[in-house]
């Protein structure tokens, strides 16, 4: 530390010997340091009021109430079993008949709530539908289903005379569009899609809207009877894809509406795959006192956006391309949040100064990470993926992977897959990527974090730290206020005679010491002339008695240099001379 404040000192004594001879510098923008820290926490109050705004905006647009009418929701429609089969719900179906009978079952008995458990009359209004008799169901359920044109697919030609028929899997192209079955009714017929509908992603593909559909009627004894012809007459066939199940409820009490979709897959392999989505949202969003608080945070947070986008403008134009250089405004441009002040703090401005400087190290080890963890990624697609739910597809291996690493994996599905190249994988992965490529990405951290960490222990740190200097200014008015003592002249004494005590035991004798303490009060006055907080950071003409004062100063730290190096020259061959 002292040979970095002779460092600035000696520096200092040339730059101002320099402005002697060439004048006074160019002027500069002069501030003090009470301003910056007075309008920097006037930014940080604005962003802190922002945040808080943002959280009751975001955390005011969760309900809890979400959770308890999806969980209600799923169990009435996925755990429901069939009547007389306790196996089967919609969870469980696997063939067309068990999804027929979850029609006819589950299905129709959670959709129709028309009396009261008493088996009487639970509301006059005529064919409504109340599902647990506090959800009223939004109009009718919608069935659609998605057909594949027959020869889709090639057949070997050895196998031509033994199949006739051909379905592929689904695709926009492989889409079957022409009516079918009785070619009466509008689920006989296809119905064009709309242009704007979302597609659905399911297990087996990705399906679009349209198809051919009907709408369940209001009577619970239609609907059943109408389930019952569909499946007389066929209208699942070998061509069919996918079936959605699509209705909306309305709860009052709580002011959620849910949406729910049923699906199931009829992949080109055979059988059934059922997935489900449960939605609840909050359509009708001001009715009570607090919604419209959320109102006005809205208003706030639209009023904020426009002043900080306002701001980083007129930023960009006054800088122009030069703003594009800081990465701080790069953030301010994609997030528009107070990171920047977290930087004032001596970790956060730690840690992102350790950032910064292994990037580049980091992007290396990312392309070698990358390339191994991809190939065991691909190994696993490769071995597993025809046996195994976690290796199933390249992306499904990728997830497997990290999920390894993190402690989450399923050894026993590995080696029954193959007993040979089950724990081979397991065992090298484990070792590569978790033992070697991981430790190698925290010994870059590790490292650069020292080299970060010994720069800020002899003074190389940010200039402006906010904490420190409220510190500061918390206790000089402390001081003035005669609330607190100070302690610098008491530490500094008591370090004083510490110093001097060490001093005689190790042989030095009283001239020197008394000499040395009298260089270390001439030093102290300079570093508080020239060299404190109150002195602005830049830099003035100084008069021929400062420079003066300086030159000597200069002089004496040559001295001490040069006495440094006898010692150590003499130490030096004593230690050669005892190797001897």
């Amino acid at each position: 530390m002292v040979t970095y404040i002779h460092y600035k000192l000696h520096n200092n004594v040339k730059k101002k010997f320099v402005l002697c001879l060439t004048g006074a510098p160019k002027p500069k923008l002069h501030y003090r340091k009470e301003v910056e820290i007075r309008t920097t926490l006037q930014e940080l109050s604005l962003y802190f009021i922002f945040l808080i705004n943002l959280c009751i905006l975001t955390f005011g647009m969760v309900n809890p109430h979400m959770y308890y009418l999806n969980k209600v929701m799923s169990s009435l429609f996925l755990d429901t079993s069939v009547p007389g089969d306790e196996r089967t719900n919609f969870k469980s179906i696997r063939s067309i008949t068990d999804f027929w009978k979850f029609m006819e079952g589950p299905l129709l008995e959670g959709l129709y709530w028309d009396a009261w458990y008493t088996n009487k009359t639970l509301y006059n209004l005529k064919n409504s539908s109340r599902i647990y008799y506090e959800n009223i169901l939004l109009g009718v359920p919608r069935v659609r289903q998605l057909r594949v044109r027959n020869n889709t697919c090639k057949v070997y030609s050895s196998f031509q005379s033994l199949m006739s028929e051909c379905y592929d899997k689904y695709t926009s192209s492989n889409e079957d569009t022409s009516d079918f079955g009785l070619k009466q009714e509008t689920e006989w017929k296809y119905s064009t899609p709309n242009s704007s509908s979302p597609w659905h992603w399911g297990f087996v593909g990705v399906y679009r809207n349209g198809g051919f559909i009907f709408t369940l009627s209001k009577s619970k004894s239609d609907t059943k009877n109408k389930f019952i012809n569909l499946q007389l007459d066929s209208w699942i066939t070998r061509g069919t894809r996918v079936i959605f199940i699509d209705f909306s409820l309305y709860n009052a009490n709580v002011n959620l509406f849910c949406i729910i979709r049923l699906v199931a897959e009829f992949p080109a392999t055979g059988g059934i795959i059922t997935s489900w989505q449960f939605y609840s949202v909050k359509l009708l969003r001001y009715v009570s006192h607090y919604d419209y608080i959320i109102a006005s945070c809205e208003i706030t947070f639209c009023i904020f956006l426009i002043v900080f986008t306002t701001q980083e403008a007129q930023k960009i134009r006054e800088f122009k391309s030069a703003y594009f250089k800081s990465v701080w405004n790069w953030l301010e441009l994609l997030l528009l949040v107070i990171f920047k002040f977290i930087s004032f703090n001596k970790t956060m401005s730690q840690l992102s100064t350790t950032l910064s400087r292994c990037l580049k190290d980091i992007v290396g080890f990312a392309i070698m990470f990358f390339i191994i963890f991809f190939a065991y990624a691909q190994l696993g697609f490769l071995v597993f993926g025809s046996q195994v739910d976690d290796f199933s597809t390249f992306q499904n291996a990728i997830f497997a992977q990290f999920r390894i690493v993190l402690g989450d994996f399923n050894f026993a599905g590995i080696q029954q897959a193959n007993r040979i190249l089950g724990p081979i994988y397991f065992i090298t992965f484990i070792f590569f990527v978790f033992f070697v490529l991981l430790n190698m990405f925290l010994a870059i951290i590790n490292d650069t974090y020292s080299e970060v960490k010994a720069d800020y222990s002899i003074g190389r740190r940010p200039d402006f730290e906010l904490g420190e200097m409220i510190k500061k200014s918390y206790n000089n008015a402390l001081e003035k206020l005669r609330l607190k003592k100070p302690q610098k002249d008491e530490d500094d004494k008591g370090m004083k005679g510490d110093l001097a005590e060490q001093a005689r035991r190790e042989g030095f004798d009283e001239n020197e010491i008394q000499s040395a303490e009298q260089m270390k009060k001439w030093k102290e006055r300079l570093e508080k002339k020239y060299y404190s907080s109150e002195i602005q950071d830049d830099y003035q003409p100084v008069t021929q008695q400062e420079f003066r004062e300086l030159f000597l100063y200069a002089v004496e730290l040559e001295k001490e240099l040069h006495y440094i190096s006898l010692k150590l020259n003499r130490v030096m061959r004593r230690i050669s001379a005892l190797q001897n």
